[in-house]
Order: C-alpha cells, then sequence, then structure tokens
C-alpha cells in the first residue's frame, strides 16, 4: 500500500503486534524520551535507557511514566553513550539506534564505526526528510538535509537511490525524483544545473531502476505544476508531481525542511539512509510526535527486511 499518513504506518505495525527495542543515546532529552515513552505505551516498542539516568527519571515522572519495563544504563557522557547504543544493536540486544541529548556529529561517527558493519562497502549514508503533504494527501521526501554537505554527481546518484529506496518502502513503485536547481536550463557556471542534467539523461536512458528522474528544475516547477507550465516546462515527467527532491546541496535542503517544519502544519520526520540496520537522528528541535513518527519509519524498516 502507498501510505499518505504517519498514522496509517502505525496501524500496520500495531496490527501486526510488532514490538521492536530502541537504544536511546543521551535519554535526558524530553522530547526524544516522550516519543520513546510514547512508543512504549502503545506497545510497539521496548527501550534501553543509556544516559544520566537521575535526569532520565525525573523526566520520566513528568511524563506519569513508571521506570518498570524499561532497562537503564548510566553513562552521562554523550560520546559513549552514542557508541553503547550502537554497540548494543551491533550485538543483536537493541535493533536500532536512537539519537537524544548527543550531538549529530558524534552519533554519526557511532553509527560510522565500520566494526559494527552499519554502512554497506562502498555505500554513503544520507538523510532523507519525509513530509506528511496534506495538500497532495501523500509523502513527499526531500533530500539530503543534514548529512552530506556539497555531494558530487557520484554522490548525489547514491543519495537519490537511498531515497528512491525509502520511497518504494512507503508505497511509491516508481517515484518521480525532481534534481532540484536554482534555474531550469543548463549553465556550466552552476554545477547543479550539469549535474541534474546528468542524472536526467541517465534516466532517460535507463541507468537508474525503480524511478523516473527530470531536472534541472526549480523548486517551484517541480511541486507545482502551474509554475512549470508559466516556465513552459510542459513535457516534464516530473514537474508539478516530483516525489522527492534531490537538492542540490546540504544548504538549502536544510532551510526548505525547516520552512516545511516551522511554517507549515505538515508533520516533517527525518531519515537515515543506506545503512543496514535502522537509525533515528532526528533533530534536536523535533517536536515528540515526530520522533515518534521516526520510530515507526524504522519499524517499518525492520517489517521489510524481515
Amino acid at each position: 500500500m502507498m501510505f499518505e499518513k504517519f498514522a496509517q504506518i502505525e496501524k500496520l505495525i500495531l496490527e501486526k503486534k510488532i514490538k521492536k527495542t530502541i537504544a536511546l543515546a543521551g535519554s535526558q532529552n524530553a522530547d526524544a524520551l516522550a516519543s520513546v515513552v510514547d512508543a512504549h505505551r502503545k506497545g510497539v516498542a521496548d527501550a534501553i535507557l543509556i544516559g544520566d539516568i537521575e535526569h532520565t527519571h525525573a523526566l520520566l515522572r513528568e511524563l506519569d511514566e513508571s521506570p518498570d519495563g524499561y532497562t537503564f544504563i548510566k553513562e552521562p557522557d554523550s560520546v559513549a553513550a552514542a557508541n553503547i547504543a550502537c554497540q548494543l544493536v551491533a550485538d543483536g540486544k537493541a535493533d536500532f539506534p536512537m539519537k537524544g541529548k548527543v550531538s549529530t556529529a558524534d552519533f554519526i561517527r557511532a553509527v560510522l564505526d565500520k566494526t559494527r558493519g552499519f554502512v554497506p562497502k562502498g555505500g554513503l549514508i544520507s538523510q532523507t526528510t519525509i513530509v506528511e503533504n496534506t495538500q497532495t494527501h501523500r509523502m513527499m521526501l526531500i533530500t539530503d538535509c543534514a548529512i552530506n554537505i556539497a555531494p558530487d554527481y557520484a554522490a548525489k546518484v547514491k543519495i537519490m537511490q537511498n531515497a528512491v529506496a525509502l520511497a518504494h518502502l512507503l508505497g511509491i513503485e516508481c517515484p518521480k525524483v525532481a534534481a532540484v536547481a536554482p534555474i531550469e536550463t543548463i549553465n556550466p557556471a552552476m554545477q547543479s544545473t550539469v549535474d541534474a542534467a546528468m542524472l536526467a539523461k541517465a534516466s532517460e536512458r535507463g541507468q537508474f531502476k525503480g524511478c523516473v528522474v527530470d531536472g534541472p528544475l526549480g523548486l517551484d516547477n517541480a511541486i507545482n505544476l502551474e509554475a512549470a507550465h508559466m516556465k513552459d516546462i510542459t513535457n516534464s515527467p516530473v514537474a508539478g508531481f516530483a516525489d522527492i527532491l534531490l537538492m542540490p546541496e546540504l544548504t538549502p535542503a536544510n532551510f526548505v525542511h525547516k520552512v516545511f517544519h516551522y511554517y507549515t502544519d505538515m508533520h516533517v520526520v527525518g531519515v537515515v539512509c543506506g545503512t543496514k540496520v535502522p537509525v533515528v537522528m532526528t533533530s534536536r528541535t523535533d517536536e515528540a510526535i515526530c520522533k515518534y513518527y521516526a520510530i515507526l519509519v524504522c519499524i517499518l524498516q525492520l517489517l521489510a527486511n524481515a
């Protein structure tokens, strides 16, 4: 099925009575802990809470949640907490790690530790934002908003393929990928337009499976058909209906993510792609509900790989 809302993912997981174990690094983060408590109460996840235990217990009391049923590991150092969480997953004692009160850089380093084998050889991890688009009643993906700063063409291919795999998981059989650039024409002085055109041509020749790519496309005409027609873009298989916005680099992608987060009523959830195990690495400013939805996506990934 094609998911239109995160609530549909929750419904599927509840129907299948799936329960996984989260290793939360830096458990003394209020919103991260609240999302884990929500998952625990609904019966979709157990949790190992790693961090400042006294602070974590205080937050649980604020949530009217008993500490019974949780496993605690005292580790106030955030770097060590991130490594413990990832090692628990590598040892099969938890199903996926989650970032709490830990810096993104420290958490990523723990995920990338080669001894744990979370990243396939030759693979590239990336971040993809899932937007629950209430206007079109479907999910839209934006990548990469948090990990790869200035990807070259080869990296963009891997970032796109990671997002396409996630789109398939969400039930989008052949996602339309917009290679976004500031303008819709090719300008050799603007590498983003060159990369976008190369991606589009490679897609036209069948080099990418399970998706269709077009570009360069401006953000406006990638998601709005009227804007595309106003710029005489009338024969694009993607313009106006993009499922995936492949952004030219991290800075504009991050801005777009935050615009959706703060200036719309749509749920916006960040997901790590390209790893062998699911990873919850949401922003520290994300609300508990978005962190909970990220947990659901991780469980959906495990379900698909079972």
